[in-house]
């Protein structure tokens, strides 16, 4: 699929008030170590062999979130997100928010979103047989506490020789990113500090 912005963004969006309310609730829970693709939708318990090759790929810990008060503040964007890039991805529902904490040496590699299959789940309606197609991740830190924790994308459905480019624009807290599910994207190693940040997928039925 050919797309003139692979990305919109809105910088400090969300008042930093709320997003200190989202890293509190988040610290109040009990944090989950963060998994991969089918894994993380399993209920079966994974082996210690699994969970190395899967930290191999992503390491942080996650907590789920799915209040009113949260998704109140983040569809707004999403939705004008996709009218304003041009994508009118037709979609009705937000899983559960992933509030994410890296710390030092904490990293997500190269990814996307997106499965190839849509989810086959009839007894939840509201998924069954739909894909995410647009992804939303807020900056909740502030840029001075942490190092490193880039966001990039590699364009390679444009270019299979892309250079993977830095997303400047979520660095300052508050900021929103909204990108199609199918893009590629990783979280580099934080260096120093603590970077917090919430990530909402949103779903539709297949593409035609």
């Amino acid at each position: 699929m050919n797309l003139k912005y692979y990305y919109w963004f809105f910088q400090s969006a969300i008042p930093a008030r709320i997003c200190d309310d989202i890293v509190l609730y988040g610290q109040e829970q009990d944090k989950q170590t963060a998994l991969t693709g089918n894994a993380s939708n399993s209920e079966k318990k994974l082996t210690k062999l699994e969970l190395k090759n899967i930290q191999k790929k992503r390491k942080s810990d996650v907590v789920w979130m799915s209040d009113r008060w949260i998704y109140k503040e983040i569809q707004p964007y999403i939705h004008e997100a996709n009218a304003n890039a041009g994508w009118n991805f037709e979609w009705d529902w937000s899983e559960s928010c992933q509030f994410t904490e890296y710390k030092k040496g904490q990293f997500y590699d190269w990814h996307c979103d997106s499965y190839e299959e849509p989810y086959n789940n009839p007894e939840n309606q509201n998924v069954h047989g739909k894909l995410r197609k647009l992804s939303m991740t807020v900056s909740l830190t502030d840029p001075e506490e942490y190092e490193g924790g880039d966001l990039e994308f590699d364009f390679r459905n444009e270019d299979e020789a892309s250079q993977p480019r830095v997303c400047e624009e979520i660095r300052k807290k508050g900021s929103v990113i909204v990108f199609p599910s199918f893009v590629w994207h990783r979280v580099k190693p934080v260096t120093k500090g603590i970077r917090h940040s919430l990530v909402c997928w949103n779903l539709g039925y297949p593409f035609r």
